[in-house]
């Protein structure tokens, strides 16, 4: 089974990103990030991964149990939305800005888990990719959204416009 993407709907998917407010598209891109990193931590407990893990300032590691993955990312985004509307609102190049500012925090965030007492070390690496994951869902995806307008209908144009050209010459990409 193939399956075809095509540039026509990629750029309604850009266009459709940029008519949207920034914390819509905050928020869809968190909930994307959820489903991804709870399939992770679905993954890495078939694999054999001890769920177990520590707080920060526990000594003791309690279960994590189904669902708390997806939760943990719901949560950041939650909070992280409100400095992401006033970057949009206040900063002078937001995507920059926001980029520049979520990067050093994904960073900071990567402490809690390989730092945690009383957690096995698969289970500490598991968490780590975790946060990198989300983070590599939706940093570009908001990041994209925050781009100045004229970015993105140059985008849209320049997709749109390689489209028409494979179309005109009969060539469709496939992936395997």
């Amino acid at each position: 089974m193939t399956a075809t993407i095509s540039t026509g709907r990629l750029a309604r998917v850009h266009t459709a990103l940029a008519a949207r407010p920034v914390w819509q598209v905050s928020y869809l891109a968190g909930l994307a990030a959820s489903v991804v990193v709870e399939v992770y931590g679905l993954a890495a407990r078939v694999a054999g991964v001890p769920m177990k893990g520590a707080g920060p300032g526990s000594h003791t590691a309690t279960p994590i149990t189904v669902g708390m993955f997806a939760m943990g990312t719901m949560v950041a985004i939650f909070w992280f939305t409100f400095a992401t509307v006033l970057i949009a609102r206040f900063a002078k190049h937001p995507a920059r800005t926001y980029v520049r500012t979520t990067l050093p925090l994904v960073a900071l965030s990567l402490v809690s888990p390989l730092t945690a007492a009383d957690t096995p070390t698969s289970t500490r690496l598991t968490l780590a990719v975790a946060h990198l994951l989300a983070a590599s869902v939706v940093i570009p995806t908001v990041a994209r959204r925050l781009q100045p307008r004229t970015f993105m209908k140059r985008a849209v144009r320049r997709v749109a416009g390689k489209a028409e050209e494979a179309s005109a010459q009969g060539e469709c990409r496939s992936l395997p």
